[in-house]
């Protein structure tokens, strides 16, 4: 029996765990050597346990029961791609947007840190191998990496991404180091994914970390959802939406999505609690300063109705989901079950039912289907015709 049965559910971020040298082995190869030899100075866990996990007759017998108990690298097709269809199968989403977890870190600091022939290498590698991942199953959606320090080269990676199987392009909502993501040699990554229909996407990992000096407070350490202080804690999760919100504000208020209306923005794993209040300052400062800036001027919606046209996010399942709607609006928020994380719980679609237990159907429908439907257009068409096959 899967985990959700009888109605549809999209789920609009999963991930998986590359073991050490995979996106390596699809880069070009006179990139091949350099870009190996700066990824082996980022921390990444061993896979080999995983795969013998895997493999292993006793531990796959109990693969229904344990489907969202087991986190990382040991769960269901997280690393071997040929168990990705039985894992989502058990699940039962109609589908998930799949993103990279090893390759996360590296994918931001190539590229706002202007490393540009790494940033390149890296995305062109990492893009490459989430594709052929997700081959397996059209219901997995790979999501692409864009890096935007480079301005004309932006444009040609996001048509390689696109041709490539991109179902979604990620940037960073931390801004690369010499011009804005707003940039207007921009627009033609802007078109051409309208133009493809594929949604611009952030999510966490590209935002700008905490300072760390936070850490420093004379107390014993504050462990993280795994047990050591590299991800989330209490503090560091504050920390997540100011670039997302800094970004986000600077591409509606430079009229990028006025330029660009069918373009989609997708906000994943950033946690959704702070957009209200981000609606509401964004409207406060177009009007305290309409009569000073020209953009302003020219915008043809409030900056919140920007939002609610274009811009799609992922509550936290620990996070008010009827709250944020009622603030939002019912367009923007999604389900997603960060599968196989450990931030995402063992049970989300149960944390998301209890929240919105007071909200219509239509409601509910548009937050676990309608809404991710929306942001992702024709791309999902993939899907429908392989039900149909």
């Amino acid at each position: 029996m899967a985990y959700v049965e009888g109605r549809l559910v999209y789920d609009a971020d999963s991930h998986i765990h590359e073991p050490p040298g995979y996106a390596e082995g699809y880069a070009d190869p006179s990139m091949r050597d350099e870009l190996a030899k700066r990824l082996a100075t980022y921390k990444r866990p061993p896979a080999d346990e995983a795969i013998a996990k895997q493999r292993d007759p006793e531990f796959r017998a109990k693969d229904e029961e344990e489907i969202l108990l087991r986190k990382n690298s040991l769960a269901v097709g997280a690393v071997i791609s040929a168990d990705r269809s039985h894992a989502l199968d058990l699940l039962g989403f109609g589908a998930q947007l799949v993103f990279t977890t090893t390759y996360l870190d590296p994918l931001r600091d190539f590229d706002t840190n202007a490393e540009v022939d790494l940033a390149f290498a890296m995305a062109r590698a990492h893009n490459r191998g989430i594709v052929d991942f997700c081959n397996a199953d059209p219901r997995l959606l790979p999501v692409c990496y864009v890096p935007f320090c480079d301005i004309d080269r932006a444009a040609e990676m996001t048509r390689e991404a696109i041709d490539l199987g991109a179902a979604a392009l990620k940037i960073a909502s931390h801004p690369p180091r010499h011009h804005s993501p707003s940039h207007v040699g921009l627009d033609k990554v802007w078109a051409q994914a309208r133009e493809a229909g594929v949604p611009v996407v952030f999510h966490v990992g590209g935002e700008q970390v905490m300072n760390p000096v936070y850490k420093n407070n004379g107390l014993p350490p504050v462990p993280d959802f795994h047990g050591g202080d590299t991800n989330f804690t209490s503090v560091s999760y504050l920390a997540i939406p100011y670039a997302p919100m800094q970004t986000l504000g600077t591409l509606i208020f430079d009229g990028v999505l006025d330029r660009f209306p069918d373009l989609r923005i997708g906000l994943i794993e950033l946690g959704a609690a702070w957009l209200p209040g981000l609606l509401r300052s964004m409207d406060s400062a177009a009007e305290a300063f309409r009569r000073n800036e020209d953009r302003l001027q020219n915008l043809s919606l409030k900056p919140s109705e920007f939002v609610r046209r274009q811009v799609r996010a992922t509550p936290y399942p620990h996070e008010p989901a009827d709250w944020i709607i009622e603030h939002t609006g019912p367009e923007v928020a999604m389900f997603s079950s960060d599968y196989p994380h450990v931030e995402g719980g063992r049970n989300p679609v149960k944390r998301f039912d209890a929240s919105l237990a007071d909200c219509s159907e239509e409601i509910r429908a548009a937050f676990y289907a309608g809404n991710f439907a929306d942001m992702m257009g024709h791309t999902l068409d993939r899907v429908a015709e392989t039900a149909l096959a």
